[in-house]
């Protein structure tokens, strides 16, 4: 799912392209695309676009009319610039956004369609649309640490939950912990001064640096290429690969249709945290440390 860095690098794309500009087509080609149904879509037609915002990981469009055009990408939503009148491809293809200068296409690899637009009016639809999750960027450590501690969670649920922390998710969550040194299963309740200060420095540190360096990849090109799994991580989907900090293979967690991905040796001073469905298979053979799992697969060699 595209989070904060990369719906971020969307719309500094998308202002370039479109603020100024007039909306003249919507070309919907999903049914289950649309999930608002007043004002209708075709409302938005032949409006002006005077600014972007980000809504969590939504992006919001304004246009004349006090009008929103709100995008939820999900998990395999992407947007592609191309040529004006462009096709909305099969398959894939949800809408097409038409304006003079090219035409923004919706699409999603995925027979699951959880990609979602939304045509709202005012301000306070748009505040509606938001889970109310803190501004990670913009919050200072105290407002963290309130956040943090509302609730008694595992701080990978807490960093992923968008009524605490706004835009980040799975990706984001394991490379933020692996830079604070924590596990993804401590308690927020549970957590030192210290450990929340270390955590705000890590989240707001990881989240500059990979919209930086998303921005210098794009460069002038509209992003095609937004992806949960990038090789210069230093965790997250790199399960068995080395760690760039002290190279012990990284290790996962594995629950419904996500991962968690961890150094023991950075993150949990060397414990395996049990995988469910592994430990429930293995029972008591689960190895409760890096060493002993080393020791382990020697045996198996």
């Amino acid at each position: 799912m595209p989070e904060l860095p990369d719906v971020e690098v969307y719309i500094h794309h998308l202002r370039r392209r479109v603020v100024g500009a007039t909306l003249e087509h919507v070309r919907v080609a999903s049914p289950f695309l649309v999930r608002s149904f007043d004002p209708p879509i075709r409302e938005a037609e032949g409006k002006r676009v005077l600014g972007l915002r980000r809504v969590g990981k939504r992006i919001a469009l304004s246009l004349e009319g006090d009008l929103w055009l709100v995008i939820h990408l999900m998990v395999a939503g992407r947007l592609r610039w191309k040529e004006p009148g462009a096709k909305v491809p099969a398959k894939v293809g949800l809408a097409a956004f038409d304006f003079a200068a090219g035409t923004l296409l919706l699409t999603e690899a995925s027979t699951k369609k959880r990609a979602s637009l939304h045509l709202l009016r005012g301000e306070a639809a748009l505040r509606e649309m938001d889970p109310g999750g803190i501004e990670p960027l913009d919050a200072d450590v105290g407002a963290f640490a309130e956040a943090l501690r509302r609730e008694r969670h595992t701080l990978k649920r807490t960093l992923t939950d968008p009524h605490v922390l706004s835009g980040i998710g799975n990706a984001y969550s394991d490379e933020i912990l692996w830079r604070a040194k924590l596990s993804p299963v401590r308690m927020t309740t549970a957590m030192t001064d210290e450990e929340i200060a270390r955590l705000h420095a890590a989240t707001q540190a990881a989240l500059r640096e990979w919209t930086e360096r998303l921005l210098a990849d794009t460069g002038d090109e509209f992003p095609d290429k937004v992806t949960a799994f990038r090789e210069d991580m230093a965790v997250h989907g790199r399960y068995r690969k080395p760690c760039p900090a002290c190279g012990a293979p990284v290790q996962r967690i594995a629950y419904a249709e996500n991962e968690s991905n961890y150094c023991a040796n950075c993150q949990t001073g060397g414990k395996l945290l049990a995988d469910r469905s592994l430990s429930r298979l293995m029972r008591g053979d689960w190895p409760k440390t890096l060493e002993d799992l080393e020791t382990r697969k020697a045996k198996l060699r």
